[in-house]
């Protein structure tokens, strides 16, 4: 069976390709099958491969979920930064560097952000209460200096994760309402890389959505950031442990 496995940051990087055409020797694979079977393939990414999450049809796929070979399929290095880019290929390049969907409260571009105007999705008369996060490149980490951040994006599951987390915030909160916008491509120091924008009746819910929104976005949406330094670079991993994006 052939299946073709879209490949992103580290992986990509330490396989030399985006896009990988495996045959897989079998019938009625499971996602874990396929993981081991790339792992023994590919020795040199084994240990990245092994804690990425199979998406099928940009959703992440549990262990057991059996594949099929017109499925749409990505490894997915945890996110936040991924693990140990690929950089984006001719038609990607001439496609849109601006996304969102359908309903305006999630967007991924290549442009500048705009606080105000991420702000702005989720103001609304019944709403008492606003708060919006910023996250900037950081110069300073300890004595290592970032020049500047290269973040890369699995944009049509980044969207639908970013509105997974939206619909997860007003079913936590009723009434809540949450935007998100992100940035791809190089990010200098200073500069904006995400907003989170919520709103709510009450400032209480305001504080908690926010925090939640940032925790989920760092654990679900497959956007990885490599830090550029005047010596190097690297490709920053989840900072909490064991990655499972499955949890909640």
């Amino acid at each position: 069976m052939k299946l073709t496995i879209q490949l992103f940051a580290g992986i990509a990087e330490r396989l030399n390709t985006s896009l990988l055409d495996f045959e897989y020797i079998g019938d009625a694979p499971t996602a874990a099958d396929v993981k081991e079977k790339l792992s023994l393939a590919y020795p040199e990414a084994a240990s990245q491969i092994r804690t990425s999450f199979l998406a099928v049809n940009q959703q992440y796929a549990p262990a057991d979920t059996i594949l099929r070979s017109e499925d749409e399929l990505a490894l997915i290095p945890p996110v936040s930064g991924g693990d140990g880019t690929n950089m984006p290929n001719e038609e990607q390049r001439s496609a849109s560097t601006e996304h969102r969907t359908e309903d305006g409260l999630f967007l991924i571009t290549e442009s500048a952000l705009s606080v105000e105007a991420t702000t702005a999705l989720v103001i609304t008369a019944n709403h008492g209460a606003a708060l919006t996060f910023v996250g900037t490149t950081r110069e300073m980490t300890g004595e290592q200096r970032t020049v500047h951040l290269e973040y890369e994006a699995y944009v049509p599951m980044a969207l639908s994760q970013m509105a997974a987390i939206g619909t997860e915030i007003s079913d936590r909160w009723p009434g809540v309402l949450c935007a998100i916008s992100h940035r791809i491509g190089k990010v200098d120091v200073a500069e904006i890389s995400v907003v989170i924008a919520v709103s709510s009746p009450h400032r209480n819910d305001c504080y908690d959505a926010s925090r939640y929104a940032i925790e989920r976005l760092k654990q679900t949406v497959p956007i990885w950031k490599k830090e550029i330094w005047e010596d190097g670079s690297e490709w920053k991993g989840h900072q909490l442990g064991p990655w499972n994006p499955m949890e909640n």
